[in-house]
C-alpha cells in the first residue's frame, strides 16, 4: 500500500480487519518516484480472500495509542494476490498538523 503520510507506524505493526489481527507490517519504505511511503504488509495465509477494490486505511488505537492498518474491505468478486498493492489508501492523520492548522487559523 502507498501512503502519503505513515507517521506512527512501525514494521511489526498489526494489521486487522473487522477489529481481528490478520497480518503485520513487514516494512516501511520511501518510493523515489511518487515520493510516497511503500508499505508492506504480510497477511496470515489463511486470509486469502481480500476483495481487490479494498481499501487500507492507518487508524490509532485510542486517543493517543498505536498506529495500525486496518482494512476496509471492497465488494469485487476478485481478491487480492501476493504482491498486489491496495488501490485506495488513507494516511494517519496527523495530530500535530492538525493542530497546528488550527491555531493558525487555516
Amino acid at each position: 500500500a502507498n501512503f502519503n503520510d505513515t507517521s506512527g507506524l512501525t514494521p511489526r505493526g498489526r494489521v486487522s480487519m473487522a477489529g481481528v489481527t490478520v497480518g503485520t507490517i513487514e516494512s516501511i519504505s520511501l518510493n523515489k518516484e511518487t515520493f510516497q511511503a511503500r508499505v508492506e504488509m504480510s497477511i496470515h495465509s489463511d486470509v486469502d480472500n481480500i476483495p481487490s477494490d479494498s481499501s487500507a486505511v492507518i487508524r490509532t488505537s485510542g486517543l493517543l495509542g498505536e498506529q495500525y492498518i486496518d482494512i476496509s474491505i471492497g465488494a469485487e468478486m476478485d481478491s487480492l494476490k501476493e504482491g498486489d498493492t491496495f488501490y485506495s489508501t488513507q494516511s494517519a492523520m496527523n495530530l500535530e498538523r492538525l493542530i497546528s492548522n488550527f491555531a493558525s487559523g487555516r
